[in-house]
């Protein structure tokens, strides 16, 4: 394990599925890079990991399965990370999780979609 993170996976294969999710979570905040190649990418909020943007770090990362259904995992990670009070200060009282993710498609693998 590496210190101030971790990390959490859970395999959807049972009748119907065939998918997976994995979280990082950075237990104290983490600097987060990414270089989004192809011809179409699947990712939610990496636009914020820009060095130009005004975000410098993020709460956690979603690696996931499901093609573009699958960005969906990470607002049940931004839920919970919001009721810990964690995320980037939006105002008085109020957090906003940072949570980039990226999706593989992995749809037509003998699951049902």
């Amino acid at each position: 394990m590496i210190d101030k993170f971790a990390i959490g996976h859970h395999t959807a294969d049972e009748d119907g599925w065939l998918t997976g999710t994995t979280v990082v979570l950075a237990t104290e905040g983490a600097t987060g890079g990414v270089d989004v190649r192809g011809g179409a990418p699947g990712t939610r909020e990496t636009d914020l990991l820009d060095p130009t943007a005004m975000v410098d770090r993020v709460d956690a990362v979603v690696l996931t399965g499901g093609s573009a259904f699958g960005l969906a995992a990470a607002d049940g990670v931004m839920t919970g990370l919001e009721s810990r009070g964690r995320g980037w200060p939006a105002g008085p009282g109020l957090a906003v999780p940072i949570v980039p993710g990226a999706v593989l498609f992995d749809l037509g693998r003998g699951g049902d979609p």
